[in-house]
């Protein structure tokens, strides 16, 4: 998990805080804390199934987090290039275009 998330100051606390406590919460606590933890699944591949739903849902602003932290969970930044290029046909060329944007910021940084 990152580091954000083991310290107690959490990135749903970071982002929204005093602004959206109920969402923060509900980010740190369950999402991060209970979903992302559960067995029957690796963060490795939580991290591809959810880029791969952020592509189809052409929500890049999530991206850029979840690209980021794919990486950290073990996916390689082949395999992300290579994901979103498949997902092109199946999701539509204008979210896997979005999406592939966002993964060249990423991994310039």
């Amino acid at each position: 998990m990152p580091e954000e998330y083991s310290t107690g100051w959490t990135g749903g606390q970071r982002a929204f805080g005093d602004f959206a406590p109920g969402l923060a919460h509900y980010t740190d606590k369950v999402l991060f804390d209970e979903v992302w933890e559960r067995e029957g699944l690796s963060t490795r591949d939580r991290s591809l199934i959810t880029v791969a739903a952020l592509t189809a849902m052409g929500k890049s602003e999530q991206l850029t987090f979840h690209l980021d932290y794919a990486r950290r969970n073990g996916v390689t930044e082949a395999e992300l290039k290579e994901a979103i290029t498949h997902l092109a046909f199946y999701t539509g060329w204008p979210n896997a275009m979005s999406a592939m944007t966002v993964a060249k910021k990423v991994f310039e940084e």
